[in-house]
């Protein structure tokens, strides 16, 4: 879902919805006039008005498809989840204390669909290009649920036995686990700004910004502390900064853990997490020079979620390690 979301944002297709119907936005359109009735639709509106005035109806059913995709799979997940919850509920078959989260996941699955709704919103007047604290909102709370659901999965699923005949060194890992996480999801944060002012499109070039390591304007917008919201030359060099940091702290951490005496499970997952951080920073790195291409640039978002995955999984599997 987070991946078809990047690619709707790579392929310019997020606005071309230009009204939000809950329960009739299941049915595609079938007949020649409903096509046309959509388009109209959106001549009105700025984006055709002022980024693609010259498109046909052919070019239109070309960034429709992926928006539509994108709500009629927010609404089946929502439906995979609920009907089988209600299910479960009425027949008494699920523990009290997981009630009240799965509620919680269904609420915030609800949440993030108006969310979607009003960043869409934000584009559809005047300026033809969606709020980035929005865009960022929305992707966030996404990071949000999905992280929520993995958690609750993995406390169903956990051996709660303790792991014993380790060093108390060990108990220093789920803090700088823990760091680790914390880092990933402020340059999450961070890439989504970047997104949505198209920061990746200036200064293609790595490890310099132009000719220089600092490029010209970075924190010249005033107040300095909306350059970094505001300004895509500030937003992407943040971006730069906070991915580096993030992948030389992982490195330190992994040599660190290296000298511990660990269980395998937790040496196979350090291993996982510095594989995908590499993967992830190449990618980045490929994603602006060669311009933000959609699949490099939609893999980059989908490793992101592949790091932060593992890096879940680690922090949980360590709170679980009673060392001797």
């Amino acid at each position: 879902m987070v991946v078809i979301g990047g690619v709707t944002r790579l392929t310019g297709s997020g606005l071309s919805m230009v009204e939000w119907k809950p329960v009739t936005g299941f049915i595609p359109p079938f007949t020649q006039s409903d096509w046309q009735t959509l388009f109209d639709s959106y001549r009105q509106y700025p984006e055709f008005l002022k980024v693609n005035r010259g498109m046909d109806l052919a070019g239109f059913k070309g960034i429709f498809w992926l928006e539509f995709i994108h709500r009629v799979l927010g609404r089946l997940i929502g439906l995979a989840f609920l009907l089988p919850f209600l299910f479960f509920l009425i027949r008494g078959m699920i523990p009290k204390n997981l009630t009240p989260k799965l509620i919680a996941m269904f609420i915030l699955g609800g949440l993030q669909g108006l969310l979607g709704w009003y960043m869409v919103k934000s584009g559809l007047v005047n300026d033809p290009h969606v709020s980035q604290y929005r865009l960022t909102a929305h992707l966030m709370l996404a990071v949000a649920i999905y992280s929520y659901i993995l958690w609750t999965a993995l406390d169903l699923i956990a051996d709660v036995k303790p792991v014993t005949g380790f060093t108390t060194d060990i108990l220093k890992l789920p803090g700088k686990t823990l760091m680790l996480l914390i880092f990933v999801i402020v340059t999450m944060v961070s890439g989504g700004f970047v997104a949505g002012l198209k920061a990746g499109l200036i200064y293609n070039t790595f490890p310099l910004m132009g000719d220089s390591l600092i490029a010209p304007g970075v924190y010249a917008m005033q107040p300095w502390y909306l350059a970094m919201l505001e300004d895509a030359i500030t937003v992407q060099f943040n971006h730069r900064l906070l991915a580096l940091t993030t992948f030389f702290l992982i490195i330190a951490i992994y040599l660190y853990q290296l000298r511990l005496s660990l269980p395998s499970r937790t040496k196979m997952l350090f291993n996982f997490v510095l594989i995908a951080s590499v993967l992830q920073v190449s990618l980045g790195i490929s994603t602006l020079l060669l311009r933000v291409p959609v699949a490099i640039a939609a893999s980059h978002q989908a490793v992101a979620l592949v790091l932060l995955t593992i890096l879940i999984l680690l922090l949980h599997h360590l709170k679980n390690i009673k060392p001797v």
